[in-house]
């Protein structure tokens, strides 16, 4: 009644799937990796899989989205869509599982959970940008904290805390000129940015000291205005 699936940390792998699995079940085992279903709606899942794993370029995310999105294109499970889930961990581990995990998304219930997970995707991927932006930021690297928070932005346009990062580090940077019109437009979308603006003197983002304090009072003043 039951599948089970796996792949061994030199790419070697196996599944099972019980005899007594509702139709239609079953799995394909490839070069490196293994695709099973049970219960779906007909038996061009597993192969759509298989093809999709394969032929797509991309990292270990990429691929599994491929294949998600195939099975559902095939056909998908016979009681139709509510849920779907993608776990990824480094291939050596820490013995810390919060630190080893890549990426981890989960759907509960959606009436179109894999695009959910496609664009729950999209979103990890821009604040990894982000992420990575700000670390250039702790290194000096202005023009690489740019290129990651442009990266990120061309991944979520319409997310404005993306953007309000970017100016942040623009305006700390000696970029001000560049960074007022995007703090013109964050805070025209929500003003409790203005009041988080305020914030980042005391942990020091914008340091706390009468350049720092004026640069916030300008930028408010000058992103604020008609």
């Amino acid at each position: 009644m039951r599948q089970v699936a796996l792949v061994d940390t030199r790419g070697e792998a196996a599944a099972h799937t019980g005899e007594r699995c509702i139709a239609w079940a079953g799995h394909r085992v490839g070069e490196g990796y293994t695709v099973q279903a049970n219960m779906m709606l007909n038996d061009k899942v597993v192969p759509a899989m298989a093809k999709a794993y394969e032929s797509t370029d991309g990292d270990l995310a990429e691929r599994l989205m491929a294949a998600l999105e195939a099975a559902q294109a095939a056909g998908g499970d016979i009681r139709g869509k509510q849920s779907a889930a993608m776990l990824i961990v480094k291939g050596e581990s820490t013995g810390r599982s919060w630190a080893d995990r890549v990426l981890e998304l989960r759907i509960e219930d959606h009436p179109t959970p894999i695009a959910e997970m496609h664009r729950l995707l999209k979103v990890h991927r821009a604040y990894d940008h982000m992420n990575a932006g700000d670390v250039a930021v702790e290194h000096n690297d202005l023009e690489l904290a740019m290129t990651e928070y442009g990266a990120a932005a061309e991944l979520l346009p319409d997310n404005v805390e993306v953007q309000y990062w970017a100016a942040v580090t623009l305006a700390t940077s000696g970029s001000l000129d560049q960074a007022l019109p995007m703090f013109r437009e964050v805070f025209a979308a929500d003003p409790n940015w203005i009041e988080l603006t305020k914030r980042l003197l005391k942990p020091g983002i914008i340091p706390d000291t009468p350049e720092g304090r004026a640069l916030v009072e300008e930028i408010i003043s000058v992103a604020t205005s008609r």
